[in-house]
C-alpha cells in the first residue's frame, strides 16, 4: 500500500506526467528530456529522482550520460503503464512533446549515420574477407532453431545486428557494448524495427550487470578477437546463463592476416576449436555443435560458429544484482 501511494504521489504533477508519456515511447537521456520539455536540467533531474525513488522510472548510467526508462514490472511498473494509457494523446502539450521527441530521434539517427559512414570502410574491408553476412546469419538462425527465449544477451552488440536477428526468437533482449557511438546506432536500429523490449547498455562484457542464471541465451558475435582475455568473457557469459541455457559464439578460425591486428585492433587472429572447447569446459559448459563457413576462392577468413550448453546446473560464485544495477529493467536474481 505504501509503495502504491508513493508512486501515485510521485506521478501526480504535470511535468512528471509528461515525462512518463515520453518514456512510454522509449528510453531517453536527461539532455533529450530537457530539450523536449523546455525546462532546466536541474528541474528535470529533480522530477526524475522523485519518480526513480517511487519505482516508476529506472536510471541507467552510460558513461557521462544517463538514460531513463519506465519500470516495466511490479506494482509501480504496472501503475506507470496504466497512467500512460490514460493520458489523452490529443492534449496540445503532449502533442508538442511528441513533435520534439521526433526531432530528437531524427538528430540521434543523423549523428549515428555520420559515425557509421566514417567507420564503415574498415568494417566493409573485414566483411569482404569472409562469406556474406547473410550466409552467416542464416547459419546462426539454423543453429539456434526456433525455440522461444525469454531473455537473451548479446555481448559486443555493436550496431545491434545480432539483436535484430533475434526477432521472433527472444521475448526480451539486451545488447552490451563499451562504445557509446555504436550503441547510438543500435538504439536507432531497434527503434526503427519497433523492438520495444530489446535494449542496449554500456557495460564491460567481462563484468556484466546481471545476476547469475538470468539469461536463456547469450550471443557473442565477432567480439572475442578484440579481447585481452577471451576466456574471461566466456566465463562471465557462463555465469549469467540459466541451467540449460545456451551460449552462441561467432568468430574467425585461425588466420594470418596481420593487417587486422595492426589496422583494426584485433588482438587475436582467430581461434581453434580446441582452444574454444577448452574455454567452454573450464567455464562449465558443453560444446554441442560447431559449424565452420569456409571462404570462397577470393576470400581469406573462415567464420566459425560454436554452440554450447550450460548442462542443467547453476554456477558457483553467484552474484545478485539489484534493480538499480540491472540493465534489463527487470529484477534478475
Amino acid at each position: 500500500m505504501d509503495n502504491l501511494l508513493g508512486a501515485l504521489r510521485a506521478s501526480g504533477e504535470p511535468t512528471r506526467l509528461r515525462i512518463l508519456a515520453l518514456l512510454a515511447q522509449g528510453e531517453l537521456s536527461v539532455k533529450e528530456l530537457t530539450r523536449i520539455l523546455g525546462q532546466s536540467q536541474p528541474r528535470v533531474s529533480r522530477h526524475l529522482k522523485l519518480m526513480c525513488d517511487a519505482g516508476l522510472v529506472m536510471r541507467l548510467p552510460e558513461g557521462t550520460s544517463v538514460f531513463y526508462r519506465l519500470v516495466d514490472e511490479g506494482v509501480s511498473g504496472g501503475l506507470a503503464c496504466a497512467i500512460t494509457k490514460l493520458l489523452t494523446r490529443s492534449d496540445a502539450t503532449l502533442q508538442l512533446d511528441n513533435s520534439r521527441l521526433a526531432e530528437a530521434r531524427q538528430e540521434r539517427n543523423r549523428l549515428a549515420a555520420e559515425y557509421f559512414s566514417k567507420n564503415a570502410a574498415g568494417w566493409d574491408r573485414i566483411r569482404s574477407l569472409h562469406v556474406s553476412e547473410k550466409a552467416v546469419e542464416t547459419a546462426i538462425r539454423q543453429i539456434l532453431g526456433t525455440s522461444p527465449v525469454a531473455h537473451a544477451l548479446d555481448l559486443g552488440t555493436g550496431t545491434g545486428r545480432t539483436l535484430l536477428l533475434l526477432q521472433g526468437i527472444a521475448e526480451k533482449a539486451t545488447g552490451i557494448d563499451f562504445n557509446r557511438e555504436m550503441l547510438a546506432i543500435a538504439r536507432a536500429n531497434l527503434e526503427a524495427a519497433g523492438l520495444n523490449d530489446f535494449r542496449v547498455r554500456l557495460a564491460d562484457v567481462q563484468n556484466l550487470p546481471f545476476a547469475d542464471c538470468s539469461a536463456d541465451l547469450v550471443t557473442v558475435h565477432q567480439l572475442l578477437h578484440y579481447l585481452d582475455n577471451p576466456a574471461a568473457a566466456i566465463r562471465e557469459a557462463a555465469r549469467v546463463l540459466q541451467p540449460n541455457g545456451r551460449l552462441l559464439i561467432v568468430d574467425f578460425a585461425p588466420h594470418e592476416i596481420e593487417q587486422l591486428r595492426d589496422v583494426h585492433a584485433h588482438r587475436r587472429l582467430g581461434f581453434s576449436e580446441k582452444e574454444v572447447t577448452a574455454w567452454l569446459q573450464a567455464a562449465g559448459l558443453s560444446l554441442i555443435e560447431a559449424l565452420h563457413l569456409p571462404p570462397s576462392p577470393d576470400q581469406e577468413l573462415t567464420v566459425s560458429i560454436w554452440l554450447a550448453l550450460n548442462p542443467g546446473r547453476a554456477h558457483t560464485g553467484r552474484r545478485k544484482v539489484g534493480p538499480a544495477e540491472n540493465s534489463g529493467g527487470e529484477q534478475l536474481t
